[in-house]
């Protein structure tokens, strides 16, 4: 941990300037590695179609025959509207994300562990886009067969899926050191972002292989994902870092099958005001960063959707790495701050 004479700027500029280890509570900023050499893009009832805990389809279904061309072969042209599925988006980055495709003229699916909330999600947008543009179902990402029912229930509503976006995670809101986190805690965050990802992965794309269309798969990072530490939430760093590794894997076993149409890319929203950032708000050097460097849900989806849209749009099939907030724009923040005061108190009182 950081000591109490050192301040946040200091601490932030000693880890970019020297080589020694350096604990630092939050790591959004993005650094290329030689795991990254591919693209880079910086900077009404509900009981029916619309929500259903346990989807259901049949094993004849038209739409699963049709799908089945695709293993000869076949590929279909990839245009908008698109069909997109969150994971982890009643609230917070995934909701906002949900909203924006929405505004872009996209259909929707959303699930989370919770069906009230899922419930409610539903409703609220099917008050703004349209009752036939969303549909959301309880999904536990945990669960294998839930997300498997995830699947069939997005084919049941949709046909197809275009863009999955695994965005379920959890540090279980706890911020402390490793040797004080329970057995509960551990079991959330690795069971959550670890073989939760992995589920929705192996789900997806055995779908997506199926499908004529093909498919694009985004998996979101999180502090730890670029090797730098993460003090009082250290299992959950271990979790994200295993997210690009992850990814660079799906991607060479995709390419070793000689698989054309079903992709597999990496989404950096950055640091997001959502509730499991602001819970841990409770250091002088994480109330620092957050002021500094984090953005409202609705900001970093407004950058992140049109570039999102722009890979099916252009019909690219190259792995691509998205983030929002880029070294160069959090240097540039934070030399605002230290020069001119910039972003002082903006979400957090800062002692």
């Amino acid at each position: 941990m950081a000591t109490a004479t050192s301040s946040p700027t200091c601490q932030f500029l000693t880890h970019f300037g020297s080589p020694r280890p350096h604990p630092i509570i939050f790591s959004p900023i993005s650094k290329q590695t030689h795991f990254q050499p591919y693209r880079i893009i910086a900077n009404g009832s509900l009981r029916n179609n619309y929500f259903s805990p346990t989807p259901t389809i049949s094993s004849n279904s038209p739409l699963l025959v049709k799908a089945q061309a695709s293993i000869n072969g076949e590929r279909e042209p990839m245009v908008p509207p698109y069909n997109v599925l969150i994971t982890g988006s009643s609230k917070g980055i995934g909701y906002a994300l949900a909203k924006k495709f929405l505004i872009a003229g996209d259909n929707v699916i959303i699930c989370s562990r919770s069906a009230e909330r899922v419930e409610s999600a539903v409703n609220n947008l099917r008050e703004e886009y349209g009752e036939q543009r969303v549909w959301g179902t309880q999904c536990d990402v945990r669960e294998a067969e839930s997300v498997k029912n995830l699947v069939l229930f997005a084919q049941k509503n949709l046909g197809y899926i275009d863009i999955w976006i695994n965005n379920a995670g959890s540090n279980a809101y706890s911020y402390k050191p490793l040797a004080e986190a329970s057995d509960e805690d551990l079991i959330e965050v690795v069971s959550t972002n670890t073989l939760g990802l992995m589920i929705c992965c192996r789900e997806a794309i055995k779908m997506m292989l199926q499908q004529p269309r093909g498919g694009h798969i985004f998996n979101i990072d999180g502090a730890g994902s670029d090797g730098r530490p993460t003090p009082r939430f250290a299992a959950y760093g271990a979790t994200k870092r295993s997210v690009v590794h992850l990814t660079k894997s799906l991607q060479a076993e995709l390419q070793m099958q000689d698989v054309k149409n079903v992709v597999v890319h990496n989404l950096s929203p950055g640091m997001v005001t959502t509730d499991l950032l602001m819970s841990g708000a409770t250091t002088k050097q994480a109330k620092f960063f957050i002021n500094v460097l984090a953005e409202p849900a609705e900001v970093v989806a407004d950058y992140l959707v049109p570039n999102i849209r722009s890979i099916p749009a252009s019909g690219s099939w190259k792995p691509t790495y998205i983030r929002f907030l880029t070294g160069l724009k959090a240097y540039s923040q934070i030399f605002s701050r230290l020069a001119f005061g910039a972003r002082r108190n903006r979400y957090v009182l800062e002692d």
